[in-house]
């Protein structure tokens, strides 16, 4: 394990701290973005023209012309009005700006850092990645607006998953690199130990369930088989027809989909128990705590996922559940940086 020498200053610290803050933020404004059904409202790229909201109802009206002419305007909001408009704009509008905001907070205090030699070489490494990482942000996230632009009513859900899937990647890696700043350590994420895996596995079905997650909120999946614990009667949607193991596959079939994101949470739920266990016997009493978080926020969040789908996807309680989902998601990075510090 590499060790650390030193933090060069405190301004350093508070400066991923607030960036890590403000993609937390990002990834919720997202998802209400997405549960208000804001994200096309604003049908071009914009990126320098659209930090300034409209001024007068000249460019207003420019705006709403040009979310009439894409299919989710034709085929659901054909009777919205201008005032029932702005509100879907205002949702995508602070989404971008948001978004554009973390981009300069981020670059322009590395700069400073870097030509004041006040970064360790290895944080500067990972903070260069961080940016690239943003940069992909911005462009997928436009990839994934275009997606719902001239065939659809709604964007990709295979586009929404890699948005979403960035954003918990770079705050994983923020939240990664603050530990190692508080505990004064430089370990990496990937070591040489076998039993690593046993966390690993963890952290794999968790991203996969995010993935997952995605697909059900892309495809708006909840609102079918609003039930629980059977799908309408039955452990296996009904409605879906296995005819081959490609079937299985078939990643556009609203009740398959929400058939894997509920048993992938059982998965974890019985993995949970696992990993417990290893606790238990290992006697690893450091990890008491950080266990304890781990399993307060995964009951919250099956709960929340549970009482979501039979509440009809209220979009409190949709918010909520994605909410958690990134405090379940810190929550495990927290218990596996200390079983291996």
């Amino acid at each position: 394990m590499l060790t650390y020498d030193k933090s060069k200053n405190k301004l350093f610290y508070y400066w991923l701290l607030t960036t890590f803050l403000m993609v937390f933020l990002m990834i919720i404004v997202g998802g209400l973005t997405r549960l208000t059904n804001s994200g096309l409202s604003i049908t071009e790229w914009e990126l320098f023209k659209g930090v300034l909201p409209p001024l007068n109802i000249s460019v207003w009206n420019q705006y709403f012309s040009s979310y009439k002419d894409i299919p989710q305007y034709k085929l659901i909001n054909n009777d919205m009005t201008l005032e029932e408009f702005k509100i879907i704009f205002y949702w995508e509008y602070f989404h971008r700006n948001l978004g554009r905001l973390i981009g300069l907070f981020f670059l322009i205090p590395l700069i400073f850092f870097y030509l004041k030699n006040e970064i360790n070489k290895k944080y500067l490494i990972t903070c260069v990645k961080i940016f690239i990482l943003i940069l992909l942000q911005g462009f997928v996230g436009w990839y994934m607006v275009k997606s719902g632009l001239v065939n659809n009513v709604s964007v990709s859900h295979y586009r929404l998953s890699l948005h979403l899937t960035i954003a918990f990647f770079i705050m994983a890696i923020l939240f990664w690199t603050l530990l190692n700043i508080k505990k004064k350590k430089l370990a990496t994420f990937f070591q040489n130990n076998k039993k690593n895996y046993i966390f690993y596995f963890l952290i794999f079905l968790l991203f996969l369930q995010i993935i997952i997650g995605a697909f059900v909120s892309g495809l708006d999946a909840g609102r079918i088989y609003q039930t629980w614990p059977s799908m309408n009667s039955s452990y296996f949607p009904n409605d879906v027809l296995i005819n081959s193991t490609y079937d299985f596959f078939d990643f556009n079939n609203h009740g398959l989909i929400q058939f894997y994101h509920r048993n992938i949470a059982y998965l974890i739920l019985a993995y949970f128990f696992f990993i417990g266990y290893f606790i238990y016997k290992n006697n690893l009493r450091k990890l008491h705590k950080p266990f304890f978080l781990f399993s307060l926020f995964l009951i919250l969040q099956i709960f929340l996922g549970i009482i979501t789908l039979l509440s009809g996807l209220n979009i409190y309680l949709a918010s909520a559940h994605q909410i958690c989902s990134l405090l379940l998601t810190l929550s495990v990075i927290n218990l596996y940086y200390n079983y291996v510090n």
